[in-house]
C-alpha cells in the first residue's frame, strides 16, 4: 500500500517527531489495523495536523477497501434465502402449468384380464383399450382456475422481492456494523495508549511529590476500565464480522466508507406515494385480493353442470375390435349445503384479503415514516457529534495544558479525555446510523433492489422459466422442453 502523507501533515505546526513517523510507517508496512496507527496520530499530533491525519486515512480506506456496492453484489450472488424463495416462484409457475393441463383432453390406456367360472364357458377374457376423456363445458371453471395460478405467481414474485430487500438491508447493517466496530477497536485502542500516557506521567509526577497516590491509583482504575472496553469491542468486532460472513457470504477485508448516501425522496409525502406504488408488500397483498376473487366466481360455477365427451378404442383376446363415444351431462342436485358454505368462505377469504391489503398499506406508510424519522435523527446527530468533538477535543487540548501547570487534577484531565472519547464514539455511531437509515428508507419504499441500485450482477429474471412452463410442455424433447432445459441450466438447476 502506497502512504502518501500530505504536506499539511508534514508541515502545519512542525515537523512530525520522528518516533510518530516511524510508529506509522511500521503500522502499514505490518499491516496493521490502520485505524488504531491512525487515532495514535491523532492523538499525538498537534492541533493543526490533527485533522490532516483524519483525511489522509479516509483517503486511504476509500481508496483501497471494498464498497458497500460490493458487499451488496456478494450478497446477491450468496444467499440461499433468494435461492429458496426462486425455487418457490418456479413451484408456483408449475402450478399455472398445471391449470393450464386442465383444458386440455385426457388419454390413457387400459389392459384387463378377466377369469371367469370355467362352467361358463371361456374361463380366461382379455382386452386392451386407449381411452379419451375432455370436459367440453363447465361455465368457465378452469379458465378461472388459471387466472388465479397466474395472479399467484405475480404474488409470489412481489415476495422475491420481498426477500431481496431483506437480503441487501442485512447485508448494509453487516457492512456499516463492522466499520462502526473497527473504528471503535482503533478509538479505544488510542484511549488505551493516551491513559498509559497519563499513568506514566502521574507516576513521574508521584515521584517528586506533584500529585498524590491517590491520582495515580485514578489513573490506573481508568486504564483498566479502557482495556477492559477494548476487550468488549473487539468481541463485538469479531460478532459483527460473522454476522457480516452470514449476510454477505464471506469474511470482511479493509471496508471503505461509503461514498454517500443512496437517492431516496425529497418529502416523506414523496417518500410515501412511492411506497404505496413501488412496495412489494403492498402488491403482493393486491395480487392476493384478486386471487381471493376470482376463487368466490369458482365456487359459483360449483352449481354448473359439466359437459363431458368419453372416447375409447381397444381389442379384445379374440381380436375383436372394441370403440366407444359418449357424451355425459353431470350437476349437483343436493349436496346437503356443501356448496354453499364453500362460497361464504370463498367470501370471508376474500374479506380477509382485503383488510389484510389495508392493514399492510398502513404498516408501508408506518414504516416509511419512522425510516424518514430515523434519518433525519442521525442526520441530525452527526451534525451535532462535529461541533461535540469540536468542543470537547478544545476542552481537552486546554485541561491538559492546566493540568501542566499545576491548576488541574488526574482526574480531571481522564474526564476531559473521556468526554472527547464519548464525542469520538457518537461520531462514529451517528455515520452509520446514517447510511442505514438512507437504506432503511429505499427498502421501505420498496427500492432497494439490484434494478434500482444499478449493481454490477446478473440479475435473476422471473419471466424466464414461467415463460419456459406457462404452456404446459408436454415433455423435454418438445420445442418447449428444449428451451426449459436451457432455462434450468442457467440458473443452475439441472
Amino acid at each position: 500500500m502506497q502512504v502518501r502523507l500530505s504536506c499539511l501533515a508534514l508541515h502545519a505546526n512542525g515537523n512530525l517527531r520522528s518516533d510518530l513517523f516511524r510508529y506509522l510507517v511500521e503500522g502499514v508496512v505490518r499491516k496493521m489495523n490502520f485505524g488504531g496507527v491512525l487515532m495514535y496520530v491523532f492523538s499525538m499530533l498537534r492541533p493543526g495536523a490533527a485533522a490532516a491525519a483524519v483525511v489522509l486515512g479516509l483517503g486511504l480506506q476509500a481508496a483501497h477497501g471494498e464498497t458497500i456496492a460490493d458487499a451488496l453484489v456478494s450478497a446477491y450472488r450468496n444467499s440461499g434465502l433468494l435461492d429458496q424463495q426462486r425455487a418457490l416462484l418456479r413451484a408456483a409457475d408449475e402450478d399455472v402449468a398445471q391449470a393450464v393441463a386442465t383444458l386440455r383432453p385426457i388419454l390413457g390406456y387400459a389392459g384387463r384380464v378377466n377369469y371367469n367360472d370355467p362352467a361358463l364357458g371361456d374361463n380366461v377374457t382379455s382386452s386392451a383399450s386407449v381411452d379419451l376423456s375432455f370436459l367440453l363445458y363447465d361455465f368457465g371453471d378452469r379458465g378461472l382456475r388459471v387466472d388465479a395460478q397466474k395472479e399467484t405467481v405475480l404474488a409470489t414474485r412481489e415476495v422475491l422481492v420481498g426477500v431481496e430487500q431483506q437480503v441487501f438491508l442485512r447485508a448494509v447493517v453487516a457492512f456499516m456494523n463492522v466499520r462502526r466496530e473497527t473504528a471503535f477497536v482503533s478509538l479505544r485502542q488510542s484511549n488505551v495508549r493516551l491513559i498509559e500516557q497519563e499513568l506514566r506521567a502521574a507516576r513521574d509526577r508521584f515521584e517528586v511529590g506533584e500529585v498524590t497516590r491517590t491520582d495515580v491509583s485514578i489513573a490506573e482504575a481508568r486504564l483498566a476500565a479502557a482495556r477492559s472496553a477494548l476487550a468488549a469491542a473487539e468481541g463485538a468486532l469479531a460478532r459483527a464480522r460473522e454476522e457480516y460472513r452470514a449476510a454477505v457470504g464471506r469474511y470482511p477485508g479493509g471496508l471503505s466508507a461509503p461514498g454517500g448516501l443512496p437517492e431516496t425522496a425529497g418529502s416523506l409525502s414523496a417518500a410515501t406515494e412511492v411506497a404505496r406504488s413501488r412496495h412489494p408488500d403492498i402488491r403482493r397483498a393486491q395480487h392476493e385480493v384478486t386471487v381471493a376473487e376470482l376463487n368466490i366466481s369458482r365456487t359459483r360455477t360449483n352449481y354448473m353442470p359439466r359437459l363431458n365427451a368419453t372416447g375409447s378404442v381397444g381389442v379384445n383376446n379374440n381380436g375383436d375390435q372394441l370403440s366407444a363415444l359418449g357424451l355425459s351431462l353431470t350437476g349437483p342436485i343436493y349436496q346437503g349445503g356443501q356448496l354453499a358454505s364453500v362460497e361464504r368462505q370463498a367470501v370471508a377469504r376474500r374479506d380477509a384479503a382485503r383488510a389484510g391489503l389495508l392493514t399492510t398499506t398502513i404498516a408501508v406508510d408506518q414504516n416509511v415514516g419512522n425510516a424518514w424519522a430515523n434519518l433525519q435523527v442521525a442526520k441530525a446527530s452527526l451534525e451535532a457529534s462535529d461541533q461535540q468533538i469540536r468542543a470537547a477535543d478544545l476542552a481537552f487540548k486546554g485541561v491538559q495544558e492546566e493540568a501542566a501547570l499545576g491548576a488541574r487534577t488526574t482526574l480531571d484531565v481522564l474526564n476531559a479525555e473521556q468526554e472527547l472519547l464519548d464525542a469520538r464514539a457518537n461520531r462514529i455511531s451517528a455515520e452509520s446510523d446514517e447510511v442505514i437509515a438512507a437504506y432503511q428508507l429505499l427498502a421501505a419504499m420498496g427500492l432497494l433492489t439490484a434494478e434500482h441500485l444499478n449493481l454490477s450482477v446478473a440479475a435473476y429474471d422471473p419471466a424466464a422459466y414461467y415463460n419456459s412452463v406457462k404452456n404446459a410442455p408436454i415433455s423435454r424433447d418438445s420445442e418447449r422442453g428444449r428451451r426449459l432445459d436451457s432455462v434450468l441450466r442457467a440458473i443452475g438447476r439441472q
